[in-house]
């Protein structure tokens, strides 16, 4: 009896330390719905995180792009090996989230989550629940058509845009990509400016992230009800009108009155991350490592050098409404960060919580890494919903917005050829997106020092001061938690921009070495040819997995040309990577059959 007795007590200690050691692993959300007998939507974080120290010393966006985007692979193939051959034995859908080494699962089953805690490799388990995002703040949809046209939008005036185009600086040259709720390519106000009008059509410039109906989003009679646009389409299409609108105010132009862009010159690109108003980090993630390196419509051959210069994101994953995870918010934040090393500018609406001061307290707003921008009206008066720091979500009391811009009573289009009134951060954002665009249209080389644009927008903005104190902080104080640097001057940016020279002889200066490579398409063989190499050399070319299938090294001894031998590849696309002494070189190279 005793001996029953003691069995039994050491089966419940088994069993307790047992699911001790598997709660370590998995978020209370998770567990909770385990508990509930459901398959929860889970997103699986791994360990292993990417190095991309050495990528300042890449002097062009598109080196730096190439560079950040084969590590993150690398590193994610790595990690996530074992992972997914258990997502392959359970037939669970599982979403490689490489930009920040994440899985995204669709209805994991126990079983599966299980498994996957006991892997060494992984750190986390945590939830991917559906958030609503509040939406613009004032909604005056009166549909003014085409012909009833306005002529220069206020806040396009109100910040000097027109000034600037009259220097010859439109956007020009420039690609904006949009994160949002989708959007209607065909309104004649943005049709012209989509990337894939004239013939590329939508492969590399349009990227789905909703694969199924959000439960959550029902009707009035309580049903899931269908998505307008449907999911997964392949052609941009916008379920909710407020991506239509924020594109308009970066790039929108009728040429038959409607100036509601920025930057009017620039081409747009798109990725719909919510569904209907409803989104989840993994479609946020989905729609940032879309924009690293663009793919085509079946998500396939990514492409760094087709990303977009600068991307809005005129959404918020709301601490209210579920997004507790500071786990999976730091995801957010990590996505942010590789972006930028990426040589994307990344412009984030900073929040509708105000008045009040630390109303700055949702992803992606109150990160360090964030471009943030806050509301004003015509007057130049802080706009009263607009968030507030300083940020007491991590403890940092950092100041945000980063910059204010015209957001209420904005006028721009949205579905069906036709221009309603919003107002929102959301409507702020897009006003510094178009700025952005002026200036890397106007100076090309600063494409790509993510830091060096960010500090010319705060330092060229005007000052203003607010009566409002909050934390440590002066409403009278530069910067400040109501207008941060200020509110953004378009004409003054360009100007500062037009004066950016790239860095020599510094810490940061480039070290690429100059590299071609010939022919490309190539079948047989390749040649490289490096100028100004140095010292222990290796090249490695890699397949589209990260894969290294072949490496070459050597001592470099300056300008010299090496030839690769091809036979036996599978025709596709690979990625070449050069490391020496004298830097860091990639690309891309396609071989033929």
């Amino acid at each position: 009896m005793h001996r029953f007795i003691l069995v039994f007590l050491l089966n419940l200690l088994f069993s307790a330390l047992f699911a001790q050691g598997f709660s370590s692993k998995i978020a209370p959300e998770l567990r909770a719905a385990i508990e509930r007998g459901e398959s929860p939507d889970a997103l699986v974080i791994f360990q292993d995180k990417a190095d991309l120290s050495k990528v300042k010393q890449l002097s062009t966006k598109s080196a730096r792009a190439h560079y950040v985007f084969q590590v993150l692979q690398q590193t994610a193939a790595r990690s996530q090996k074992n992972a997914l051959a258990l997502t392959w034995q359970y037939q669970v859908s599982a979403n490689t989230l490489f930009l920040v080494n994440a899985l995204a699962l669709s209805n994991a089953p126990e079983a599966l989550l299980r498994k996957l805690a006991e892997l060494p490799e992984v750190a986390q388990i945590s939830a991917d629940p559906w958030i609503e995002f509040e939406g613009p703040i004032v909604q005056n949809s009166s549909s003014m058509q085409s012909q009833e046209r306005n002529g220069v939008e206020w806040g396009v005036a109100k910040i000097q845009a027109p000034d600037v185009w009259a220097m010859g600086y439109n956007g020009q040259g420039i690609t904006v990509g949009g994160a949002d709720t989708g959007y209607d390519w065909g309104h004649p106000a943005i049709l012209k400016k989509y990337r894939g009008y004239n013939g590329s059509q939508h492969p590399y410039n349009w990227h789905d992230a909703i694969h199924e109906l959000n439960p959550l989003n029902n009707d009035t009679l309580g049903n899931p009800g269908t998505n307008p646009c449907g999911l997964d389409v392949l052609a941009p299409c916008d379920d909710n009108n407020h991506g239509t609108h924020t594109m308009g105010t970066m790039t929108g132009d009728d040429e038959a009155g409607n100036m509601i862009g920025v930057a009017p010159g620039a081409q747009w690109i798109g990725c719909r991350n919510m569904e209907r108003g409803w989104g989840k980090p993994s479609t946020y993630l989905e729609c940032f490592q879309w924009f690293l390196a663009p793919t085509d419509l079946g998500g396939q051959n990514p492409d760094p050098d087709k990303a977009p210069h600068v991307i809005n994101n005129s959404w918020s994953c709301p601490a209210m409404e579920g997004c507790t995870d500071l786990i999976v918010n730091d995801l957010l934040r990590q996505g942010v960060e590789v972006l930028k090393s990426s040589g994307v500018v990344v412009v984030v609406s900073n929040g509708n919580d105000g008045p009040g001061c630390t109303t700055t307290n949702n992803p992606p707003a109150y990160f360090e890494e964030s471009f943030s921008v806050g509301s004003t009206r015509f007057d130049d008066l802080i706009s009263n919903y607009s968030s507030r720091g300083p940020v007491t979500v991590d403890g940092s009391n950092r100041i945000k917005p980063n910059v204010s811009a015209p957001g209420e009573e904005v006028r721009s289009c949205v579905l069906g050829g036709n221009y309603a009134n919003f107002s929102g951060t959301s409507m702020a954002g897009p006003h510094v997106v178009g700025l952005v665009a002026l200036m890397i249209s106007a100076n090309p080389e600063i494409a790509g020092y993510v830091e060096d644009i960010e500090d010319i927008v705060e330092q060229t903005s005007i000052f203003l001061a607010d009566s409002l104190d909050c934390g440590a902080s002066m409403g009278t104080a530069r910067p400040n938690h109501v207008y941060g640097w200020g509110r953004v001057n378009a004409l003054a940016a360009v100007q500062a921009a037009l004066e950016w020279k790239a860095p020599v002889n510094s810490t940061d200066a480039p070290m690429q070495p100059l590299a071609s490579v010939a022919p490309n398409p190539a079948t047989d063989a390749v040649w490289f040819q490096f100028d100004h190499l140095k010292g222990e050399t290796t090249l490695e070319i890699l397949n589209q997995e990260g894969k290294r299938i072949i490496q070459q090294h050597w001592q470099a001894q300056g300008r010299e040309s090496r030839r690769v031998e091809l036979t036996g590849q599978a025709a596709g696309i690979y990625f070449w990577k050069l490391q020496s002494e004298s830097g860091v070189a990639s690309g891309k190279l396609l071989v033929r059959g």
